[in-house]
Formats: C-alpha cells, sequence, structure tokens
C-alpha cells in the first residue's frame, strides 16, 4: 500500500474562482524520494500543502481525497496537530525562530508535551540526522540567525525531525541556498529516506534527477504524469513532459 494517496483532488482559491488542482490522482511510495516539477503556478506547492492541510490557513476549498496510511486526513475527525506531527514540513527559506539553536529543535517536542530530560537526547539525535550536530554542538545557546543560511537549512530541517514524523515534505528547500550548502542537503535528503517519506518541490531538474526515486510533472493544475525518475527524464511517455525537461518551455 502506498503511503500516501490522492483520489481526484481538486483544490480551488479565491472563493472557488481559481482552480488550482484539477483532479489529481497520485500515489506515493514510503521511503522513497518523489519530486513534484513543472513550471511556476502549476500546482506543485498546492499538492504538497495538502498533504498536511497547510492550506487550510487560507481562503481555500479542498475537493477529493487524501490518503495517508490509509486513513483519510480531510475526514472530519483527523487531529490536524496530530496530522503536523506525522507530515513536517521545510519550507522555501531558512525559517529558524529567533532563539538558541537548542531551543529551536527543543520546540516542537515541547509543545507535544516532552519532559526537559528527554529534551537533550532529542536535540542531539535530530540535529546529527540532519548532518549539524558536529557544526553546532559547542554553540547550543547561540542564536539561530547568527548561522549561515546553509545551516538554518538544516536546523530547520532537524526541527522537523525532532517531532519524530514519518513524512516530509520539502518546498523548494534549496533554492535559497549556495551549491556547496545544496549538495549538503541533498546528502542529506538521500540518508533522510531510510526513515522517512520524502516528497520535495523544486524547480531544479538536474536536482530532481539527482536526488529523487520518482517524479511526477505538474501543468496548469494537473499532474501530467508520474514514474521513476529515470522513466520520466529519458523516456517520457506524454509530449509535455518532454517538451518541459528538456527545456522547451517553463
Amino acid at each position: 500500500m502506498s503511503k500516501i494517496e490522492a483520489r481526484g483532488l481538486n483544490v480551488y482559491y479565491e472563493k472557488g474562482t481559481v482552480h488550482a488542482l484539477k483532479e489529481v490522482n497520485l500515489e506515493i511510495e514510503s521511503n522513497k524520494i518523489t519530486a513534484l516539477i513543472g513550471p511556476s503556478g502549476c500546482g506543485k506547492t498546492t499538492f504538497l500543502r495538502t498533504l498536511n492541510r497547510m492550506n487550510e490557513v487560507n481562503d481555500v476549498m479542498t475537493k477529493g481525497k487524501v490518503f495517508i496510511d490509509g486513513v483519510e486526513i480531510y475526514n472530519g475527525g483527523v487531529d490536524v496537530i496530530q496530522l503536523r506531527k506525522k507530515v513536517g514540513m521545510v519550507f522555501q527559506q531558512p525559517n529558524p525562530f529567533p532563539m538558541s539553536i537548542y531551543d529551536n529543535v527543543a520546540y516542537g517536542p515541547r509543545v507535544h508535551g516532552t519532559q526537559n530530560k528527554k529534551l537533550d537526547t532529542i536535540v542531539e539525535e535530530s540535529l546529527k540526522k540532519a548532518a549539524l550536530w558536529d557544526e553546532v554542538h559547542d554553540r547550543l545557546d547561540e542564536n539561530a540567525l547568527k548561522f549561515s543560511g546553509g545551516q538554518q537549512q538544516r536546523l530547520c530541517i532537524s526541527r522537523a525531525l525532532a517531532v519524530n514524523p514519518e513524512i516530509i515534505l520539502f518546498d523548494e528547500p534549496c533554492s535559497a541556498l549556495d551549491p556547496i550548502s545544496t549538495s549538503k542537503v541533498e546528502d542529506l535528503l538521500r540518508e533522510l529516506k531510510k526513515d522517512y517519506t520524502i516528497v520535495i518541490v523544486t524547480h531544479n531538474m538536474q536536482q530532481a534527477a539527482r536526488v529523487s526515486d520518482f517524479t511526477a510533472f505538474f501543468l496548469l493544475g494537473e499532474m501530467i504524469e508520474c514514474g521513476k525518475t529515470t522513466q520520466i527524464f529519458e523516456k517520457p511517455k506524454d509530449k509535455r513532459t518532454e517538451d518541459y525537461v528538456t527545456g522547451r518551455f517553463g
């Protein structure tokens, strides 16, 4: 069974006047990296935000079904707080809180009731998983805003990991980073998929080809084609996919 499945998913903005996603059907496998590609405004980020109901903070209408582990997450009985604990998210711009490295990582576990004696372990393990511990272990009390953009983004990843999610959503996580920091984040993604299911939005075709196992191509709110990344980039079935991945438009 797929970890995530969207069936007949439609999303509307502006009180129903803008049809942002149109009948999207997509299955996402466990412990794989699935890249969402397509030109700006095609629905990639909108789809990503349906997976932890982040769209609900806006004036958005959602129709269709989204299942995680077989549970329909738009069912009225789903606890959104627990859903977002299970489905973490890392945004385009690094957004650490204006507090210490330690308190950034400990924030989520504290909110969910973790006692202080366990926090040290959670902070250390989360920073290690985000390949950041060796760089900051002796600076945990320093304000996170002092660190480089790449370090801040890995801190945001460790903050997401600290609440023990099963799925991590990445919305253009490297777009604001330099090439060296981008490489570190890509290495981290490959390591994290051993324990997590990862969905990443990216405009960078080379990045999608490098890190993902599966790729889904979106265009004008439709999911045009999804398959193994090698197939999408080397033998796409749809002419529109071929035109996009070869740079003819987008």
